[in-house]
């Protein structure tokens, strides 16, 4: 027959310490089972390649004004397509019909790209509005100061209100 075991005077309770070590044990397991879940490739990617440039979906690269540019003339050229389809319909092609046709966008395409340059230039050449900013204390000096000269030979008197 075992005897209980009985705690030593300075020693911690014998089940205290069988659940610390069953603790420790727990939480060594834990830090052993944990892996890696991600790599980071730190290898420098090549400057040049030998694979060739692809297109990239949207648009392509262009100035802001060419953009409103190409916009203005879609724009104009589907406006210009009911009005061709129509005259097709009705059968009306007479050479002074198909030059209505055929010109029409091209000149309010040229108007609205003259407008567009034109507001462009004004927007640039307005002046830039001045921002001044003060770090610590400012003073306004408000006073007024009155001047009166008499005489002929000039002799001011400034005159400054407290």
């Amino acid at each position: 027959m075992q005897l209980p075991e009985q705690p030593v005077a300075g020693q911690p309770d014998p089940t205290t310490r069988r659940n610390a070590d069953q603790l420790v044990a727990a939480v060594d397991e834990a830090l052993l089972a944990r892996q890696v879940t991600s790599h980071r490739d730190e290898t420098p990617l090549p400057a040049v390649g030998a694979t060739p440039p692809v297109a990239q979906p949207g648009t392509p690269p262009m100035s802001q004004w060419a953009i409103d540019a190409s916009g203005v003339l879609k724009a104009v050229s589907v406006a210009s397509l009911p009005i061709g389809g129509a005259l097709w319909i009705v059968g009306q092609v007479e050479p002074l019909t198909l030059a209505v046709i055929f010109g029409s966008p091209a000149v309010a395409a040229l108007a609205v790209a003259r407008l567009v340059a034109k507001v462009k230039d004004a927007n640039q050449s307005t002046p830039q509005p001045v921002t001044n900013h003060f770090h610590g204390t400012v003073h306004q000096d408000t006073r007024t100061v009155t001047s009166t000269t008499r005489g002929v030979i000039a002799n001011n008197r400034n005159q400054t209100p407290n």
